[in-house]
């Protein structure tokens, strides 16, 4: 395995730190107060090619694969996760629909998220009674003359306010279990969608997060993303991508506190001697950065594996649980190197330990990452 970037790739990820330097980091602590949701900054990105990393060319994205759209990732969150959390799940649902769609939906969505006019996409999945277990959704789409009603409710949607595009998953056939979900692609404003409630969270405030209702909302025959029945694969097809995004997310706020920390640790003296001349914080420092590389490698070995495509899910699965909680473990140790000073606002790591949290909950949380692996482990060893 080489995970190099190509001259592509390396392309992308300094255009992307680029921006998210000179545009997010200045930014991040003031929308993190206001909850401002970074509408221009999305359209900028847009501009960039990097609403759709890894979607066609032939739709205004890069096409430049998994392991280039990890980079931009980890290059985003580095300065502002809650930024990178709204281009993750965007370039999640354009490489959905890339994938999945009819030439027709590829031609009215993914080339809207990838040029910005559509200003990103949403991802409407779980519910308030069904989180982990799809199987137990209550939304169904209804058959009428010309296409169908939906009815019910989505919750811990992301942006699901602001979206131009939503993919919402729900029931055609409730006696059917898993095999009775399909897919649909709903529009941002359609009559019926509304929001219920806006969630007020730890972290990622920068980017909203609502319940939203569909009360009889009507989608024609043209709005099923593939066919009837698919829709429960669709939906672990993209988790199994969103996760690679979710675990380079988690990298980027990690590497952004052991970068925060180490300059801290040679500025900040005690005993006559800066701090990171303590063998205490030394090692948490040695720590930090063991669990990064790690976490690095396990992200970039899922990454390689799409493009390569060779089947990656329990990889992803890995690399996600692992990332995930380590970096919870390093901006927890980096607040702990800040002593007082990591407590407060003053400092970013209180917003990196809050905005990081959440990646151990959603698009699976670590409990369900660890049935994804052992299911697999199970899998290949009968074989």
């Amino acid at each position: 395995m080489d995970f190099s970037l190509n001259d592509e790739q390396e392309l992308i990820r300094q255009t992307a730190r680029d921006f998210a330097q000179r545009e997010l980091a200045p930014k991040a602590a003031a929308r993190d107060l206001s909850g401002e949701f970074p509408v221009a900054e999305l359209k900028a990105l847009a501009e960039l090619g990097l609403m759709g990393v890894n979607v066609p060319e032939a739709f205004g994205g890069a096409e430049a694969g998994a392991m280039a759209f990890s980079v931009v990732m980890q290059e985003l969150a580095k300065a502002d996760a809650s930024v990178a959390v709204t281009v993750s799940v965007t370039n999640m649902v354009a490489e959905l629909i890339s994938a999945f769609g009819t030439e027709e939906q590829k031609k009215k969505h993914v080339s809207k998220l990838t040029s910005g006019e559509a200003v990103c996409g949403a991802f409407a999945l779980s519910e308030p009674q069904a989180g982990s277990d799809p199987a137990a959704m209550k939304t169904t789409a209804t058959k009428v003359d010309g296409g169908w009603k939906l009815k019910g409710n989505k919750q811990w949607i992301s942006h699901g306010d602001k979206a131009g595009v939503i993919v919402v998953w729900a029931l055609t056939n409730k006696d059917a279990g898993t095999r009775g979900i399909s897919a649909f692609l709903v529009e941002g404003g359609a009559p019926g969608l509304a929001v219920i409630s806006a969630e007020h969270k730890m972290g990622l405030r920068g980017s909203t997060t609502v319940q939203l209702g569909f009360d009889d909302v009507f989608v024609g025959e043209d709005a099923m993303l593939g066919t009837e029945g698919m829709g429960f694969r669709l939906a672990m097809a993209a988790l199994d991508g969103g996760r690679i995004g979710i675990s380079s997310q988690a990298l980027g706020v990690a590497a952004a506190a052991l970068e925060v920390s180490l300059a801290y640790a040679n500025e900040r003296e005690q005993f006559g001697q800066p701090i990171i001349r303590h063998q205490a914080i030394a090692n948490k420092l040695a720590d930090m950065a063991t669990k990064l590389e790690a976490s690095k490698l396990l992200t970039e070995r899922a990454a390689w594996m799409k493009d390569q495509k060779i089947p990656f899910s329990k990889e992803a699965s890995m690399a996600k649980v692992f990332t995930t909680e380590k970096a919870c473990e390093i901006c927890d140790e980096a607040i702990q190197i800040h002593g007082g000073n990591g407590y407060t606002q003053d400092f970013p790591l209180e917003r990196f330990y809050r905005d990081v949290r959440v990646t151990r909950i959603y698009e699976g949380t670590s409990e369900i990452q660890r049935i994804v692996i052992a299911r697999q482990l199970i899998k290949e060893a009968s074989n």
